[in-house]
C-alpha cells in the first residue's frame, strides 16, 4: 500500500526543533548530518565531531573546501568563531564523560525497550561499531531519525533487534517519516503522527504496539523550501 510519508529533509527538520539553544550536538554520520540545517530561528547549537573539532559551521561553497577541516563523516567543513580543536582521543572523552548534550542518529532498527541496531545488517555491514557505542550512552539525550519502514516494507521500529546492537536502552525518541515515537518504561509513546495515516495503518507499519499517553499531535513540517 502507498502511503504519504515526510522526506529526509522534513524529518531532520522535525529532529531539529527540539534541540536546546546553546546544546552542544554530535550528528551521526549521513542522513543525521541534515539536522545541522534547520536549527530555529533565535537558537544556536555547538556542534561536535569525533575526530576533534568543536563548534564547526556550514559546509563550504563547491571548491572552497580546506581538506584539513573536515567531520568525522570526511566531509568538508567551515569553522564559527570560537571553534576549537582537539586531539581524538580528548574528543571521546567529551563524549563519555556526559558533556554533550544531544545525539542524533540514523538506524536499522529500534526496538520498543530503547536497543539501536545502526551498524550491521547481519553479516553484512562495517566491520566496526565505531564510536556510535560510546555516543549512545554517553550523550545526555540520544534521538534517531530515520524512515518508518524499510525499502522492502518491514518495519524499523520492532518489538526486539535481530541485528547486532549498537547500544541498550539508550534511545528515547525516535523521528520517523510517519510519526514521532517516544521511548518510555519500554514501550513506544506515539507522540506525533501524519494526519493523513490512520492509526489502525500506522500500527500495521510498526512491529510493536503503539500506545498513546494522554493524546497524540499533528506531525506537521513545512512543505516546501527545505
Amino acid at each position: 500500500m502507498s502511503i504519504e510519508k515526510l522526506s529526509n529533509a522534513q524529518i531532520a527538520w522535525r529532529a531539529a526543533q527540539d534541540i536546546e539553544d546553546g546544546a552542544y550536538v554530535n550528528l551521526g554520520i549521513g542522513f543525521p548530518e541534515m539536522v545541522a540545517k534547520y536549527q530555529p530561528e533565535g537558537r544556536e547549537a555547538i556542534f561536535h565531531t569525533e575526530n576533534g573539532v568543536l563548534g564547526f559551521g556550514d559546509a563550504p561553497a563547491e571548491g572552497q573546501e580546506d581538506w584539513d577541516l573536515i567531520n568525522a563523516g570526511k566531509k568538508p567543513i567551515t569553522l564559527k568563531p570560537g571553534a576549537a580543536f582537539f586531539h581524538h582521543a580528548d574528543s571521546f572523552a567529551m563524549v563519555r564523560g556526559g558533556h554533550l548534550d544531544v545525539a542524533i542518529l540514523g538506524a536499522f532498527q529500534v526496538a520498543q525497550n530503547g536497543d539501536l541496531a545502526n551498524w550491521r545488517l547481519g553479516s553484512k555491514g562495517v566491520p566496526a561499531v565505531g564510536g556510535a557505542m560510546d555516543l549512545v550512552h554517553g550523550a545526555k539525550r540520544v534521538a534517531v531519525i530515520t524512515e518508518h519502514v524499510t525499502k522492502d516494507g518491514k518495519p524499523k521500529l520492532v518489538e526486539k533487534c535481530t541485528f547486532p546492537l549498537t547500544g541498550v536502552g539508550c534511545i528515547t525518541r525516535v523521528y520517523t517519516s510517519l510519526a514521532v515515537v517516544d521511548i518510555e518504561d519500554g514501550r513506544f509513546i506515539l507522540r506525533e503522527k501524519l494526519k493523513s495515516i490512520s492509526m489502525d495503518d500506522l500500527q500495521k507499519h510498526t512491529g510493536a504496539p503503539l500506545h498513546i499517553d494522554k493524546e497524540c499531535g499533528d506531525l506537521v513540517v513545512p512543505e516546501n523550501g527545505l
